[in-house]
């Protein structure tokens, strides 16, 4: 299988089913944006903090594969069948939250990103997350999106901030609170 195929040199490319769109077009936004953040998460998952929780990163980018797939779909007529996403995806995300969430401390603030370039990358996968979610709701919004994987978005983005501060935490780095500025 070639890499190149020389018939998105026109601005277009193939959906599953057969279906040749713009590149711009929100559908190739959706799946793209999914892409970038399985490839920001692949960064999250290679951070040593992460040593322990790197299979659990790999099947979160495995379930963004099967989202992709699902969002690159236009058609009945495919000839394989999608992989599947359940809701059971999403309590394995809400088990992991609150796992994390026993061992640390009450936030009482928003919290400022950073403090480690390993925190900092999972703060930049939450964001991606969160784009992600905005493009499939906008895709939603004209073409009938499985809503499981608008939850998962939703429920990701939540787990990716609670792992930043779990990275921090076991980081030792201190999550510093966000007061705004007084006038």
């Amino acid at each position: 299988m070639k890499i190149y195929t020389k018939t998105g040199d026109e601005g277009t490319t193939g959906l599953l089913g057969g279906i040749r769109v713009s590149k711009a077009h929100y559908r190739v936004e959706a799946y793209g944006t999914v892409d970038e953040l399985n490839a920001h998460l692949g960064l999250v998952g290679d951070q040593s903090v992460n040593a322990g929780r790197k299979e659990f990163i790999r099947a979160i980018q495995d379930r963004l594969f099967s989202i992709g797939a699902h969002l690159a779909s236009s058609s009945d007529q495919l000839k394989k069948p999608l992989p599947d996403l359940k809701a059971e995806d999403i309590n394995t995300l809400e088990k992991a939250i609150d796992e994390m969430e026993e061992s640390l401390p009450e936030m009482k603030n928003f919290i400022i990103p950073g403090g480690d370039p390993a925190v900092s990358y999972c703060h930049i996968a939450r964001c991606v997350c969160r784009r992600a979610e905005r493009w499939v709701i906008h895709l939603h919004q004209k073409e009938p999106v499985n809503l499981v994987i608008i939850q998962y978005l939703n429920r990701l983005s939540d787990y990716l901030f609670v792992l930043s501060r779990k990275m921090a935490h076991e980081l030792q780095i201190d999550e510093i609170p966000w007061r705004p500025r007084k006038k």
